[in-house]
């Protein structure tokens, strides 16, 4: 095997309690990737071929920037209907730098030299797309189709039957912190939606724990407009968005049901919640500010220690020092997601804010985590972006 695709295996064992611990945290641990990166490496050289469905999209442009520096996983096939017979360079110029093949048809895509696929097609048209690949291909699916376990609440929430029942019993839902081990041995995951993601961190270790309360969960959350996709919308154009703020989807949102199928599963039993997001007018970015009831006798300081202790051994979850306010240019371009829990002025209750960057932690970084531990490599391979600023 060459040096440019010679690795170990890597442990994460240092306590994390700060923003100086996202560059800490690459620092001090127990072995390292080894891996000679070169510029210039072709598909061809990299053990894993990956295809890519939806490339035209944010989350598939986004797997493309990642997989720019993955040693391991070379892009074989780009497919776009709509842009189908153009290079790179003509949808994402920031992309043409990249020696990438050129975007095809779905129908044209041969995927017998393909290993694995990013699916980052529109809800509702995933399914029947999956059911048709090879069975030999590993797939990690970033829209909703296989997120909720139980078909029928699919149909209630999304306005039409789930066309591949079989194939939902198999899918592994991808949140890679708490489901890693499922993952690793999984052959089709559902990648978390990017609320979910932020909201189920911080919660499902306190849930578990049994140190807040279920029936009175409060999430007031915000993305950035890229978290509406790409297509063109009255509503997300500039002058719609700009200079102002607006709630949408109020009590009947699409992630709800995704949210509450974790945290009960955490619970053991069912949990509803209050959920409200907001579009604030900015490109990436999300932030979920969460008002929990404490169990009784429980403080603050028990939540911060439990979180403490859930994520000292992660490199992507990083909870902050006593105080410190999660900031959405935090983690912008990178696949951290940070926590800190804060005493309300109503005794008995508390407020966690959580951020994560939409299209990495809430899309293609954790979709990258997932595939990496599905191909039996260290999870954080290709992902040691640290974070934009300004």
């Amino acid at each position: 095997m060459s040096a440019a695709t010679a690795f170990t295996s890597i442990a994460f064992n240092t306590p994390h309690s700060s923003t100086k611990d996202l560059v800490i945290k690459q620092q001090n641990v127990k072995s390292r990737v080894k891996c000679s990166i070169k510029s210039g490496i072709t598909t061809s050289q990299k053990n894993v071929r990956v295809g890519v469905l939806g490339a035209s999209g944010y989350t598939g442009s986004e797997i493309l920037r990642l997989l720019a520096n993955h040693p391991q996983f070379g892009v074989a096939l780009m497919t776009a209907d709509r842009k189908a017979g153009q290079a790179i360079s003509s949808v994402f110029p920031h992309l043409g730098t990249q020696n990438l093949p050129d975007l095809i048809a779905i129908k044209d895509a041969n995927f017998s030299d393909v290993d694995a696929v990013f699916c980052c097609l529109p809800h509702g048209t995933t399914q029947e797309i999956i059911k048709g690949l090879p069975k030999h291909l590993k797939i990690v699916d970033l829209s909703a189709d296989f997120r909720l376990r139980d078909v029928s609440e699919y149909e209630e929430w999304y306005g039409q039957p789930h066309s591949a029942p079989d194939l939902q019993k198999e899918a592994i839902y991808g949140l890679t912190e708490v489901s890693r081990e499922e993952i690793r041995n999984a052959r089709l995951v559902a990648n978390p939606g990017c609320y979910p993601t932020s909201i189920q961190l911080p919660l499902v270790p306190l849930i578990k724990a049994n140190l807040i309360q279920t029936s009175n969960i409060i999430v007031d959350a915000k993305s950035g407009v890229s978290g509406a996709g790409r297509s063109a919308k009255e509503n997300l154009l500039f002058t719609e968005v700009t200079e102002g703020m607006n709630s949408y989807g109020v009590t009947r949102h699409r992630h709800v049901p995704e949210i509450e199928q974790g945290l009960a599963e955490a619970a053991g039993s069912k949990v509803t919640i209050s959920f409200t997001p907001h579009l604030i007018p900015m490109c990436r970015g999300m932030q979920s500010t969460i008002y929990v009831e404490m169990a009784p006798g429980v403080s603050i300081e028990d939540l911060h220690h439990q979180l403490k202790q859930s994520y000292e051994d992660e490199e992507f979850v990083v909870l902050l020092e006593n105080g410190v306010i999660p900031r959405t240019h935090s983690v912008k371009g990178s696949n951290y997601c940070l926590i800190n829990v804060f005493p309300d002025r109503i005794p008995g209750r508390a407020i966690i804010i959580s951020v994560i960057d939409n299209l990495v932690k809430g899309a293609s970084g954790q979709a990258l985590q997932n595939l990496n531990l599905i191909m039996g490599f260290p999870e954080n391979l290709g992902l040691h972006y640290l974070p934009l600023f300004p």
